[in-house]
């Protein structure tokens, strides 16, 4: 992983220790060392400064982990609306992981984004980045039009036609028995309890395959290479 210099300076920049990462994660060091390897080939995929830049956005690679880092049912609404090299879609997947909001995702930032959805993170932090993945307009709410998207998604990845009238009743209902306080729009603490009393709603923050890193990435990123080249 070239961490064994004496000289920090060397260390690229936003690279943080694994066995920092692994004590503040679910991940083991093994984890964190597996997670380096598709982070370094992420960030020098445009520019190679050892951090991933928005300009990583157009490579197929981080296409590809668009449906392990977002809701799969979100992935699969995306691609097949045809947003998926939209700036727009894939900026929102970026600024979640940007949690210094300073532009790029450090190595730091990309293992703790990711840790939310390996099994053993609390759920606590589930439901606050599900939040955060439906309030599009980052305006610390779930309105009602970001609420239909969501249902609008589920509905895609079961492969279920509605009517437009249906699902717009189907959204009614949803919006009514979350927005408790009506006042139209869901507030952080009317959303947890709305997921917390409809579980299968975070079912999709959780991925499997994060308990096995070390098996799961080598073979996905040369999947995702091959797999992935023609969205």
């Amino acid at each position: 992983m070239g961490c064994h210099c004496s000289k920090k300076a060397k260390l690229p920049p936003g690279y943080e220790e694994p066995a920092i990462l692994a004590a503040e994660t679910p991940f083991n060091a093994n984890d964190v060392e597996a997670l380096y390897e598709l982070y370094k080939k992420l960030s020098n995929s445009v520019i190679q400064d050892g951090l991933i830049h928005k300009g990583v956005l157009i490579s197929p690679m981080l296409v590809g982990l668009v449906s392990l880092i977002l809701h799969r049912f979100k992935y699969k609404l995306v691609k097949k609306l045809g947003l998926m090299n939209s700036n727009g879609a894939l900026s929102q997947i970026f600024d979640l992981f940007d949690l210094k909001r300073n532009g790029v995702i450090g190595f730091g930032e990309f293992v703790r984004s990711l840790a939310i959805f390996h099994p053993d993170s609390p759920l606590e932090d589930k439901i606050q980045f599900a939040f955060r993945v439906y309030d599009l307009r980052q305006t610390g709410y779930i309105e009602r039009e970001e609420l239909k998207e969501m249902v609008m998604a589920l509905l895609h990845e079961s492969d279920v036609l509605l009517s437009d009238d249906l699902v717009e009743l189907i959204v009614n209902k949803t919006f009514n028995d979350a927005d408790t306080k009506r006042d139209g729009k869901i507030d952080q603490d009317e959303w947890k309890a709305f997921v917390t009393a409809y579980p299968s709603l975070l079912k999709n923050m959780t991925l499997p395959y994060l308990k096995d890193v070390t098996l799961t990435f080598p073979s996905f990123v040369v999947r995702t290479e091959s797999e992935d080249s023609d969205i």
